[in-house]
């Protein structure tokens, strides 16, 4: 499965958990319907999942005049994904977490979710001298 294909599988994962509350393994079987699984896919949820405090600290740092839960479901767990990346994941330059969640952002998300994503993950990359 390429990178981008387990990324966008990975939010609509995430996505699930956050609506349904359910289990990973659950989330996983569901958006794969049938297909193998991916070592990157998986990595991304549960290092999501795991460390969803710290990332969702980080992301309330790099918020102007917003709160979390109050962000689009898409926008809020693709941030997730891109922060969990940009801090856990030493094999993706932080540049490549970016430019994939602004991407998938214009598939999944609003109008403005591209360039929001963008404005909060640029602040987050500051805040990470990375």
């Amino acid at each position: 499965m390429k990178r981008r294909t387990a990324r966008e599988k990975a939010l609509q994962a995430i996505y699930q958990l956050e609506i349904g509350k359910g289990e990973i393994q659950d989330a996983l079987n569901s958006v794969l319907d049938g297909h193998p699984s991916d070592e990157y896919l998986e990595l991304l949820v549960k290092g999501t999942q795991e460390n969803k405090e710290e990332i969702d600290g980080t992301i309330r740092a790099n918020l102007d005049n917003w709160k979390i839960e109050r962000l689009a479901n898409i926008d809020r767990n693709l941030l997730r994904i891109a922060v969990y990346e940009m801090i856990y994941s030493e094999q993706v330059p932080v540049s490549v977490a970016m430019d994939e969640a602004i991407e998938i952002a214009k598939v999944f998300g609003d109008d403005q979710s591209s360039r929001f994503i963008n404005a909060v993950l640029s602040k987050v990359k500051t805040q990470l001298n990375k």
